[in-house]
C-alpha cells in the first residue's frame, strides 16, 4: 500500500478545485465558505493574503494521485478576523517576553460559520491530517494552532491529536415549516410578537420597501451598490472593510448561486443592502437531498432609518427562508438580541494547541473555567425562550 504524503501549498490555486470541492461535498457539515472558489477568491483578491496578515499554507494529504484530506491553514501575525478571541493569550505571552505571533489558524477568514474544516474521505485520513497539522506547527516553530468553528468530526480528530477545546455561543433560527411570516410570529410570546411588528411597521412607515435578487439575477450595479453600503458601514465604525470589491466580483463570477441580496429603497432610491449566503452549489451525490441553509453575512446603509438593520438583516431574510423552505438561518457571531428574533443559542467549538508547555497548562485551566461559564450561560439563555409556552 502506498504511504500517505503530506504537501504544503502557498496558495489555494495550487490545489485542483474539483478535487477540493469533491472532498467538501463528502463532509457531513459543508458550507459555501469552504468551497475552493471562495477560498481562492480571498487569496486572489488579496483580501486574505500575506499582505493582510493571512499567509496561506494549505495542507493536503495524498494517497498516490488521490486527494484524501485537505484544510485551509494560515500563518498569522495578528488575531483580527477570527471571532474566537485570544487577545488575552497574546498579551500574556508579551508580558512574559515571549512571541505569540506568528501563530497558525485553520479557519475561513472573517467567517464565523461552523462547519467542516478538515476535509477528509474517512476518519483515518482526518486523524492523520490533524496530526500533520501539529507536526507542521512544531517544525515551523509557530506559537500555537487554532482550528475555529469546526464540525463535530473535526473536533473529535483534534481532541485525539491532543488539542484543547473551547466553546462559544452563536444564535441560529430553525424553520418550523411555517406557511408564512405571520404563522411564525404566532408561535412567539406576546411581547416578542408585538415588538417585531412594531419594528417592521417603523420601517414601512418611513417609506422603505425591499426587493431581492438571487444568483445571476444580481446585476453589477446592485453588487456595486451593496459594496458601497458594506464599505461605508465598516468605515463608520473606524475600520477598513475586510473584503474588497474584487473579492465580490469573483463571487459574482465564480459562485453566484450562493448569494441572495436584499436592497432597501425609499422614494425609488436604494438606501441599504444586506447580502445573505446560501448553501446551494455544494455538489455531491446527496446535494439534492441536503437541506438549504442561509447565513447572515454582510450589510450596510447610506441612510439612517429606525429599525432598518433588523428588517434588512433578520426579518426580510427570515421571511424569504419561510417562503422558500430554507431549513436554517445562521445569524453569525454573538448577539443575545438575536433571541428576540427567535434565533436560538447554539454552542460552537474550536480547538487549540500551544507549543509552550507552561502556557498550555495555564490555558487548559482557563478553558475549564470558561467552559463551565459557557454551560451556565447556555442554561440561562434556555430560560429566556422567545416562543410562547405550549398548552
Amino acid at each position: 500500500m502506498i504511504d500517505p504524503v503530506i504537501r504544503i501549498h502557498n496558495s489555494p490555486s495550487e490545489i485542483d478545485a474539483a478535487a477540493w470541492d469533491e472532498l467538501l461535498a463528502l463532509q457531513p457539515a459543508p458550507s459555501p465558505f469552504m468551497r475552493h472558489a471562495y477560498l481562492n477568491a480571498l487569496d486572489a483578491s488579496r483580501s486574505a493574503s500575506t499582505a493582510s496578515g493571512w499567509t496561506p499554507q494549505f495542507i493536503t494529504l495524498w494517497q498516490g494521485d488521490q486527494l484524501n484530506a485537505a484544510c485551509p491553514l494560515y500563518v498569522k501575525d495578528h488575531s483580527y478576523g477570527e471571532y474566537v478571541f485570544d487577545w488575552a493569550w497574546a498579551n500574556a505571552y508579551e508580558q512574559h517576553g515571549l512571541a505569540y505571533y506568528p501563530k497558525a489558524v485553520v479557519a475561513v477568514p472573517f467567517t464565523p460559520v461552523p462547519g467542516a474544516r478538515l476535509l477528509a474521505r474517512d476518519e483515518a485520513s482526518r486523524t492523520l491530517l490533524a496530526q500533520a497539522l501539529v507536526a507542521w506547527c512544531k517544525e515551523s516553530e509557530v506559537s500555537s494552532l487554532h482550528l475555529l468553528f469546526g464540525s463535530d468530526e473535526d473536533i473529535a480528530a483534534c481532541s485525539e491529536a491532543g488539542l484543547m477545546l473551547r466553546h462559544t455561543v452563536q444564535f441560529h433560527w430553525t424553520n418550523g415549516a411555517w406557511t408564512d411570516f405571520d404563522a411564525f410570529l404566532a408561535t412567539l410570546s406576546h411581547d416578542k410578537r408585538k415588538k417585531i411588528r412594531q419594528e417592521r411597521r417603523k420601517v414601512r412607515d418611513a417609506g422603505v420597501s425591499f426587493r431581492w435578487s438571487r444568483g445571476t439575477d444580481i446585476g453589477n450595479a446592485d453588487w456595486d451598490f451593496f459594496y458601497r453600503c458594506y464599505a461605508r458601514t465598516y468605515r463608520e465604525h473606524g475600520n477598513p472593510p475586510y473584503l474588497n470589491r474584487d473579492f465580490f466580483h469573483r463571487m459574482a463570477a465564480g459562485m453566484p448561486e450562493s448569494w441572495l441580496l436584499f436592497i432597501a429603497e425609499r422614494g425609488g432610491k436604494p438606501i441599504a443592502a444586506s447580502l445573505i449566503a446560501l448553501s446551494a452549489g455544494l455538489g455531491g451525490d446527496d446535494a439534492s437531498e441536503r437541506p438549504l441553509v442561509s447565513y447572515g453575512r454582510y450589510w450596510g446603509a447610506l441612510e439612517r432609518v429606525d429599525c432598518l438593520h433588523f428588517e434588512a438583516c433578520y426579518y426580510q431574510p427570515l421571511q424569504w427562508c419561510i417562503e422558500h423552505g430554507v431549513e436554517r438561518f445562521e445569524g453569525g457571531a454573538q448577539g443575545e438580541h438575536k433571541m428576540a428574533r427567535a434565533l436560538m443559542p447554539v454552542m460552537t467549538t474550536s480547538a487549540h494547541w500551544l507549543a509552550h508547555p507552561a502556557f498550555a497548562d495555564a490555558v487548559e485551566r482557563f478553558l475549564e473555567r470558561e467552559g463551565a461559564g459557557i454551560e451556565n450561560y447556555m442554561d440561562h439563555l434556555g430560560e429566556r425562550s422567545p416562543f410562547r409556552a405550549r398548552d
